[in-house]
């Protein structure tokens, strides 16, 4: 883990107006706040072909290059609009490209962001994947149900809201690294036989 956490946020829209990009900025403008260095990958302006196992490094655009920031990163902020019930392609490619040894470890906060009602599924699927790849998730996720009301002018228009969002950036800080002072403290309790 780097001195300052480092932290990521993935924002899994290519519309214009996307209220997931606020969300997931305003959640890195609170890690920001809370000591941490912060970068925001905006899929909009990254060459992620569908994934291909069998592509060479040079058919697969930007990919290795995403997964080399992810592997960098100390913690994660995924967002994701809801398409179908479930995390949009955009997102699942750019973590199709990543592999455990990317993202092993690493702290993610995770928030979907939804037309309708209360995003259950899509969050559920965007862990599934994320504890696949052996990150680390905070056990609280982020929901901003019925969209077209939750934003405005370009920002988070509900103070509930940004209070879920604002705690998402300072916990995945508080967290960052949790997953590596787990294994030390095991390794330390082999050593010593307690």
């Amino acid at each position: 883990m780097h001195d300052t956490p480092h932290v990521i946020g993935v924002s899994g829209s290519l519309r214009d107006e996307s209220g997931t990009r606020i969300a997931v900025q305003h959640a890195l403008d609170a890690a920001a706040g809370a000591g941490a260095t912060v970068a925001h990958i905006d899929l909009r302006e990254w060459d992620l072909p569908l994934f291909d196992p069998d592509a060479s490094a040079a058919d697969s655009g930007d990919g290795p290059e995403l997964a080399a920031r992810v592997r960098e990163a100390d913690a994660m902020v995924l967002g994701t609009p809801v398409y179908h019930g479930t995390i949009a392609s955009p997102l699942k490619t750019a973590l199709d490209y990543c592999s455990i040894e990317d993202v092993e470890g690493t702290t993610v906060g995770i928030l979907a962001v939804a037309g309708g009602g209360f995003p259950t599924p899509t969050l559920q699927h965007l862990r599934a994947s994320v504890l696949e790849l052996k990150g680390w998730p905070l056990p609280q996720d982020v929901a901003i149900p019925d969209s077209w009301a939750a934003f405005e002018d370009g920002t988070i228009a509900d103070g509930d809201i940004i209070e879920r969002v604002e705690e998402l950036g300072a916990n995945v800080v508080a967290c960052a690294g949790i997953a590596d002072q787990r294994e030390e403290a095991e390794q330390s309790e082999l050593a010593t036989g307690d």
